[in-house]
Order: C-alpha cells, then sequence, then structure tokens
C-alpha cells in the first residue's frame, strides 16, 4: 500500500493540523509516514501546504511531484496543485469555497464536501479542514476512521483536549458526505 497526499489552503484553515494528524494515525496504524509542512509567507491568509506519504514500506522519498491525492480548501490552491494530481487521482475539493464544477472531474475523482458549512452546523467554522480530512480517509481507506480520532490526542494539546469531541463529529460528519 502506498498513498501520498497534498494539503493546501489558505494559512489559518488548517491545512498542517490535518497532515499531522493523518501522518500519525498512519504511524498508529503501523505505516511508514513523511510529513512536510510548507512554512512561509504564506502562512496567516496566503497559501499553506504540506505533503504526507502513507506506505507499509520504507519511503524513498518525502518529495511529491504528482500526488495521487490532494485535499484542497480553497481556489488558488485548486488552482496550482490539480494540474499535477495524477490522472484517476482523488481530490477533495472544499465546494463551500470552491465551486465543485472548477475541478476536472473528467481526469479525476472529485469529493466535493461542503466543509465550512458542514462545520458551521457542529458550531465552528474552523473545523472544517476536520471535515474535509474525514471525507478524505473515507473516499481513499488509507487508514480507518477511527484511528485517525484516537489519534487527535497526539496534535491537540491537552489544554485543548475539550474540543476532541466536536473534532471527532467532524471527522464523521465529513466522511458520511463519501458515496461509496
Amino acid at each position: 500500500m502506498y498513498m501520498d497526499a497534498i494539503i493546501a489552503g489558505f494559512g489559518g484553515q488548517g491545512v498542517m493540523l490535518i497532515g499531522n494528524l493523518l501522518a500519525y494515525a498512519g504511524m498508529h496504524h503501523g505505516l511508514e509516514v513523511t510529513y512536510i509542512p510548507v512554512y512561509g509567507p504564506e502562512m496567516r491568509g496566503g497559501t499553506a501546504n504540506c505533503t504526507v506519504v502513507l506506505s507499509d514500506e520504507p519511503i524513498g522519498s518525502p518529495i511529491i511531484h504528482t500526488p495521487q491525492s490532494l485535499i484542497i480548501m480553497n481556489g488558488p490552491s485548486l488552482t496550482k496543485f490539480a494540474p499535477r494530481l495524477v490522472d484517476g487521482g482523488i481530490l477533495v475539493l472544499n465546494t463551500s469555497l470552491v465551486p465543485e464544477e472548477t475541478a476536472d472531474a473528467s481526469r479525476v475523482r472529485v469529493i466535493g464536501v461542503p466543509a465550512n458549512a458542514i462545520a458551521d452546523g457542529i458550531g465552528n467554522t474552523r473545523m472544517a479542514n476536520m471535515v474535509a480530512l474525514g471525507a478524505y480517509v473515507a473516499a481513499t481507506g488509507v487508514v480507518p476512521l477511527d484511528v485517525v480520532e484516537a489519534s487527535l490526542s497526539s496534535v491537540i494539546s491537552s489544554h485543548y483536549s475539550h474540543l476532541i469531541p466536536k473534532n471527532v463529529e467532524a471527522l464523521r460528519a465529513g466522511a458520511a458526505c463519501v458515496k461509496r
């Protein structure tokens, strides 16, 4: 098994957090993992991204030129990364901010998820990232959702542990959006 992903959006949308969470879930599931956050002037408000590679064999390189999958949280990230997605790849798209028809559904599998709207319904727009990750996990099957849920305590400090149940709710709501 091998799966790689680029996760991208505006700085402040939590793309680094869900990339880190996916990496921890992979480790907890017994997989080899790489995680590379891209920091810089793009942090709050600009575009930010990270890469995650999960494999049951040693990973030769953490660099992803043509990703198998993307989690895209905003329009500029779709423009930047969608052309690099392999044909037949999986694109989880936040349709609260990016119209689904802007993605090339003839070339890749588009999973449109109104992540912000779902997160608003849960009571916290900032959990749109968790909604998108839940959809990604359901669409790819790369790790079980319950492993991702159990890994939340690895990336959310104990000071904010009271938010874990809402994050679990957001992950599950995103997973429920994916048609099997």
